[in-house]
């Protein structure tokens, strides 16, 4: 796996991805405002070795539900982490390779800082993921009928 500057071209092949029921609500709308976010600079593409892209990520405020924002979910002191894995490839087992790829290219970029997450709170294979990988569940709060989740994992001390 490696990863690559978001372009254009990366970003519309993501904002067409469709997740089935219930992750839907993981679709994006393909506006001018997601592209914006997009190619604003948080993001980067996932590519596999035959540099088909698999997957995104990005880090800092692009990864924050703004809503959480409200309830006082992202004090100071955190790299968050937000992902995304090409509808076609999950729920096959190929989701501990992704993170542990995003979570080592993060800490290279970020330094040593704690990680936070934010996952909808039915997204229960994410969720026992994040749980594999020292995260451990902190805050759930309310956007519209969806509760989300804050997931934070304390770095290992040198």
């Amino acid at each position: 796996m490696h990863s690559i500057s978001m372009s254009h071209a990366i970003a519309d092949e993501i904002l067409n991805w469709r997740y089935e029921p219930p992750y839907d609500i993981y679709n994006n709308e393909k506006s001018e405002e997601a592209f914006k976010e997009f190619l604003g600079g948080s993001y980067q593409g996932v590519i596999n070795d035959e540099s088909t892209i698999i997957g995104f990520f990005c880090a800092g405020k692009a990864a924050q539900v703004p809503k959480g924002h409200e309830y006082h979910v992202y004090p100071d002191g955190y790299i968050d982490i937000g992902l995304g894995m090409k509808p076609a490839l999950t729920g096959k087992g190929r989701g501990s390779e992704f993170l542990a790829f995003i979570l080592e290219q993060t800490t290279l970029e970020s330094g040593n800082k704690p990680f936070r997450l934010t996952v909808a709170s039915f997204n229960e294979r994410a969720i026992h993921l994040y749980g594999k990988f020292g995260f451990r569940q902190q805050q759930k709060f309310a956007n519209g009928h969806i509760e989300f989740l804050t997931m934070v994992k304390e770095t290992e001390k040198a």
